[in-house]
């Protein structure tokens, strides 16, 4: 049985989004990163990242969570667009753009506007523009084909779907007029039983929300030296 160990943030949702869809068993295994579980010995020991998603599937260990899906979709054969070079090829190219863009730049965007301990006006233009600029992409991509590879859905959308569910929290509630074709993809998705099954695991495993000083120490330690510094 896979071990999967999540939290609800956009990148595990996506594997289990697609642990749900394969009807793979897998046994739950929570990390709360805001009370530190992450930088347990015995979790960075499989991830020296200190990072969710990760899983370990007998002798595998596979974190980063674009790896999960390709490792899991070449497990079972699942999700996956037709087997020629072409189509191997855009799923790569897809899948390492959400991996190397559409995330990082989406995440930093929430970051320099929810929980930097200071504005920085250039931060959060510049993550803000780029997380936009991405979307539109992905919009522009879905504008003639049903999912980003074509006719079939694929570990690409998942990809996507666990960022681009998130729009409004990222750039604003007003922004899904703009990109009405990523809109649809993530309705589908979202409306899919295996995605429905996904967003009740929030009932299931109930982790901490608050930001505080514990939550400040894991989740953001570059301030701990400057805190240090000056109150010395």
């Amino acid at each position: 049985m896979i071990q999967f160990y999540f939290n609800h943030a956009p990148n595990p949702s996506k594997v289990a989004l697609f642990l749900e869809e394969a009807g793979l068993p897998w046994q739950p295994m929570p990390v709360d990163i805001r009370k530190g579980e992450q930088f347990a010995p015995g979790f960075l020991k499989l991830n020296p990242n200190g990072k969710v998603p990760l899983i370990v599937d007998g002798d595998a260990v596979v974190f980063d969570s674009n790896a999960i899906l390709l490792y899991l979709a070449d497990k079972t054969g699942r999700f996956l667009p037709e087997d020629t070079p072409a189509a191997r090829g855009a799923l790569l190219s897809w899948l390492m753009f959400v991996a190397s863009g559409v995330g990082p730049f989406a995440g930093q965007a929430v970051h320099f506007k929810v929980y930097a301990p200071e504005p920085v006006p250039y931060a959060r233009n510049r993550y803000d523009f780029e997380a936009r600029r991405h979307f539109g992409i992905l919009n522009d991509r879905l504008a003639d084909r049903p999912y980003l590879l074509g006719e079939r859905y694929t570990i690409a959308d998942m990809a996507v779907w666990g960022w681009a569910r998130l729009v409004p929290f990222i750039v604003g509630d007003d922004t899904w007029g703009a990109w009405p074709h990523l809109k649809r993809l993530v309705d589908e998705i979202t409306a899919r039983p295996a995605a429905q099954r996904v967003a009740a695991l929030r009932d299931q495993y109930v982790f901490k929300t608050e930001v505080d000083a514990e939550t400040r120490r894991h989740l953001f330690p570059q301030n701990e030296p400057r805190a240090a510094a000056a109150g010395a």
